[in-house]
């Protein structure tokens, strides 16, 4: 099964490669990824709902000053 990737508001998500039969499993699942530091996001397909998720893009950290 290919993963697939959805694009909301100009960020790419990733498809976890699960299907779940409801959508409250679907919202359950997807936060315990937001908890890692992902963003998220459901989507509802023909017959199940999949959770899709990114990570968190942040800076590089600042080098120290000599």
């Amino acid at each position: 099964m290919p993963i697939e990737a959805i694009v909301r508001d100009g960020k790419k998500f990733m498809w976890d490669g699960k299907t779940y039969s409801t959508e409250q499993e679907a919202t359950n699942v997807a936060a315990s990824y937001a908890k890692d530091g992902f963003e998220t996001c459901v989507k509802k397909n023909e017959t199940a709902f999949r959770v899709y998720s990114r990570r968190k893009a942040t800076p590089p950290p600042t080098p120290p000053v000599p």
